[in-house]
């Protein structure tokens, strides 16, 4: 009876030893783990909002509207030189791409009394996905919402060139007519 009593007793340290082993060596994984993506020789640059959203909008076409706007319009019959200006709710972004990853561990670890306990964790990263020249890679580019138009022009004096440059604006932006402004041009002396 005595030698049954110390073999379940040495059963009982080695699967105490082998809990605290496995626990040891999950803590240390976790450590090495941290340690080489904080040694990352390629680092991602973290790039906030508001150095996405000032992008020039010149690169993302908005402005080019106007200048074709002007182009249209004064080849139009009547029209003569002509500027435009265009008014927008908010500014031009682009909306980067991201390469994310997720990793999700489960450990089940078991106490000397015979209960089991389970642990799941799961860790997650995002970074922005940048070219060959460290600039961020987009998917997408959101223009901003036309608000409203100012057209000057030499010929808006008449009606039906006025009517014709208010309707050309129309298409083209989408605007309602109570929305775009049509003044005829000051004549340069």
């Amino acid at each position: 009876m005595e030698k049954l009593k110390k073999i379940f007793q040495n059963k009982n340290r080695k699967i105490e030893n082998l809990v605290v082993f496995l626990i040891i060596l999950v803590i240390t994984l976790l450590v090495i783990n941290k340690i080489i993506k904080e040694d990352d020789p390629k680092e991602t640059k973290k790039y906030t909002n508001a150095e996405l959203a000032s992008t020039n909008t010149k690169e993302v076409g908005v402005d080019d509207l106007e200048a074709k706007l002007e182009k249209i319009l004064s080849q139009m019959e009547g029209v003569g030189n002509v500027s435009v200006l265009i008014t927008y709710s908010e500014s031009s972004k682009m909306v980067p791409l991201y390469n994310e990853s997720t990793s999700k561990s489960v450990t089940e670890e078991t106490d000397t009394s015979g209960g089991t306990r389970t642990i799941e964790s799961e860790d997650s990263e995002k970074n922005i996905v940048t070219g060959s020249d460290s600039n961020p890679v987009t998917g997408k580019t959101v223009y901003p919402t036309i608000e409203g138009a100012i057209v000057t022009a030499e010929g808006a004096s008449n009606s039906g060139v006025k009517a014709n440059i208010v309707a050309a604006v129309e298409a083209v932006t989408g605007l309602g007519t109570h929305k775009i402004q049509v003044f005829e041009k000051a004549r340069e002396p």
